[in-house]
């Protein structure tokens, strides 16, 4: 179907539902669908089940048929002549929240001029009602397919997709499959990732100075926005020196507390996503290992471990270039590194970083020189090759097909990308992620204040309406 014979009827209708889309998207960022405890029909707990039994309604209210698949996902489908082939992934759970927000509470959303704040707005509850929005509007419309749509919601992609492994063993993957879960213009390289943990069993030697505790991250896909740590030994001013060293060479904020036999450190610093270490976030872990690493600690196992992992994981490395393993291609571009998780406590110290490696990385040159570097160190890290890369071919009508409707509504050319983060599509033959961020905006997913441009998400609800109707119609 030519785009001329409907483009401005499903321009008026999208900018027609703006405000109706912003409220659908506000009441599923009111439930909190952070991954919970399992429960009987309820494998992601009680939030993802709400928030699946929520968009449900929604879908059925407009005259979507829906199914649920054992509240590990849900789907909705726009029927056509004939068999469906495109699906249509995105996830209503989102990553656990931090108290620092400054806008808004993060199951507050607040909508501000174009923007709306809350977890989740961009990651990935607005996207998935712009994908709904689209197939809204092609049904409005009347515009009649020749090949039916499904959108696929799911509950568990924040924590291991489980619920598309579910899915997948009971249907099959469609013709054709894209994301609205990463960027624009498209996505048709997403990195292999390696995340792994690694232990060292310490003597409890405790010769002060020392440290005796430390409790940082949460989960390997977030950069830690906030670090403790507890010590023996230290006088005021040699904390006051190393804070001050610190705050010079990481921006993170470091306090400190006296209470009995110890001194307590607070850093903080500011979460991000792992797959884009580098883009605005500030490792408060890292930044406590150098803290640790100005510090007269007195030279314990303990003590050679942690000024180890400061000179492996060395603030603002992130590119593995201290472990020997900062890679790159042209095609799939540098490799990223970050550590996010160290607990240590009672002589037992565990901790896991979050590698996403170009099309160049191997498990010689990239997983056992890892191991092989923190063995040196006396660290054990556990077994498992990495998760391959996820490649279609950017010459495939397909994402050739995807490209034209963007480039029909942002007025430039665009060109496929490669990215660190693991979308939905990532194990599938045939899938792409399309949208919704756009170049230059920081959407700070996974962190603190996450927002997104309501009018960027009408303006994805007519690509991804032109792109159905391009592809079924």
């Amino acid at each position: 179907m030519d785009h001329s014979e409907y483009a401005n009827r499903l321009d008026a209708w999208a900018e027609a539902h703006r405000q109706e889309m912003t409220d659908d998207i506000s009441a599923l960022v009111r439930i909190d669908s952070t991954k919970g405890e399992a429960k009987d029909g309820k494998p992601f707990g009680e939030g993802p089940a709400a928030a699946l039994a929520a968009m449900a309604r929604l879908a059925e209210s407009k005259g979507f048929q829906v199914h649920n698949y054992d509240n590990y996902c849900i789907t909705a489908d726009l029927a056509g002549d004939g068999e469906k082939s495109l699906d249509i992934l995105a996830h209503l759970d989102v990553v656990p929240v931090s108290k620092d927000w400054k806008k808004t509470q993060p199951f507050e959303p607040l909508q501000e001029d174009h923007y709306l704040y809350g977890r989740g707005t961009a990651d990935d509850k607005g996207p998935a009602v712009a994908a709904f929005y689209a197939m809204r509007a092609v049904s409005e419309l009347g515009i009649g397919l020749r090949h039916g749509v499904r959108l696929i919601l799911g509950a568990d992609e924040e924590c291991g997709s489980s619920d598309l492994e579910h899915y997948y063993g009971i249907e099959k993957e469609a013709e054709y499959t894209f994301s609205p879960d990463a960027n624009f213009p498209l996505i048709n390289i997403e990195k292999a990732r390696l995340a792994k943990k690694f232990t060292a069993d310490l003597p409890e030697d405790y010769h002060t100075p020392c440290v005796l505790e430390i409790d940082a991250g949460s989960k390997a896909n977030v950069v830690p926005g906030t670090a403790d740590a507890a010590f023996r030994g230290l006088t005021k001013e040699q904390l006051e020196q190393a804070a001050g060293e610190t705050e010079k060479k990481t921006k993170a904020a470091v306090t400190w507390e006296l209470k009995s036999d110890r001194e307590f450190v607070h850093v903080k610093g500011q979460t991000g996503h792992a797959a884009m270490p580098d883009n605005g976030s500030v490792n408060a872990l890292t930044a406590l290992l150098f803290f640790i690493s100005r510090l007269p600690l007195a030279g314990t196992k303990t003590t050679h471990a942690l000024l180890g992992l400061a000179e492996l994981f060395p603030f603002g490395d992130c590119h593995g270039k201290a472990l020997g393993v900062d890679l790159c291609d042209e095609e799939s571009g540098e490799l990223t590194l970050s550590l996010d998780i160290l607990k240590l406590q009672n002589g037992k110290l565990t901790a896991e970083f979050d590698c996403r490696a170009p099309l160049c990385a191997t498990e010689e040159n990239l997983t056992e020189k890892i191991r092989a570097m923190l063995r040196q160190k006396g660290f054990e890290m556990e077994d498992g090759p990495m998760t391959p890369a996820h490649y279609v071919p950017a010459d495939s009508p397909f994402v050739k097909t995807l490209l034209q409707s963007y480039e029909r509504y942002f007025g430039k050319p665009g060109k496929p990308m490669a990215i660190g983060g693991g979308t939905y599509v990532h194990g599938l033959k045939r899938g792409v992620a399309f949208g919704c961020e756009v170049e230059g905006v920081d959407n700070r997913m996974h962190g603190d204040d996450e927002f997104v441009d309501i009018d960027v998400l009408v303006k994805s609800v007519k690509i991804f309406a032109d792109t159905i109707i391009q592809l079924c119609g």
